[in-house]
């Protein structure tokens, strides 16, 4: 399931900001046990560059991150570290 969601995850990214640079890192078995954890929500970090992002404030990039994800928190994603921005 982890990698298929993986791969879902990076593919909305991919369509909503066609970005030049994406890690996407799974660390969800760092929270095991974690009240979020328990229902099989999973904890990420992700660090993406794309122009779509440009000329927007970190916390106008973030929003647009959880925009793009929305139908997927909190259910299939607990947490998410975000390091976004353009090249």
């Amino acid at each position: 399931m982890s990698e298929e969601r993986l791969a879902r995850i990076r593919e909305r990214l991919q369509r909503a900001f066609a970005p030049s640079r994406l890690e996407l890192i799974d660390d969800s078995a760092q929270h095991r046990g974690h009240a979020g954890a328990r229902g099989g929500a999973g904890h990420y970090r992700l660090l993406i560059r794309a122009e779509a992002l440009r000329g927007l404030s970190r916390l106008e990039q973030h929003r647009a991150v959880y925009a793009a994800l929305a139908e997927w928190i909190p259910g299939e994603i607990h947490a998410l570290s975000i390091d976004a921005g353009a090249d």
